[in-house]
């Protein structure tokens, strides 16, 4: 992806909410049948490619160009981004039911 982890993990986050709209669309206007399972594998399976994709993509690059130590260190200020985002969502979901 970048070598900026704010984008890698707000471009995993887009990705999730868009998802996620399509998911909650999808559960309001279709009747549960033999290919909603394939969808949801289908989707999981995306999904993992994707997250793969904005997390590990140029990390991969650094470490094969033999910057190890860039390549480690971008992997995880990406998670830590994103695990920042990620409880910010956990605090404002929380925020709203406690009211």
């Amino acid at each position: 992806m970048t070598k900026n982890p704010i984008l890698n993990a707000a471009a995993a986050i887009a990705y999730i909410i868009v998802i996620a709209n399509l998911m909650n669309f999808m559960s309001k206007n279709t009747k549960d049948s033999f290919l909603t399972p394939v969808l949801v594998l289908s989707m999981f399976t995306l999904s993992a490619a994707a997250m793969a994709y904005f997390f590990f993509y140029e990390p991969f690059q650094l470490f094969f160009d033999g910057k190890k130590k860039q390549a480690i260190d971008l992997v995880f200020k990406s998670f830590a981004v994103f695990g920042g985002f990620t409880v910010v969502l956990v605090v404002l979901i929380l925020s709203k039911l406690v009211r």
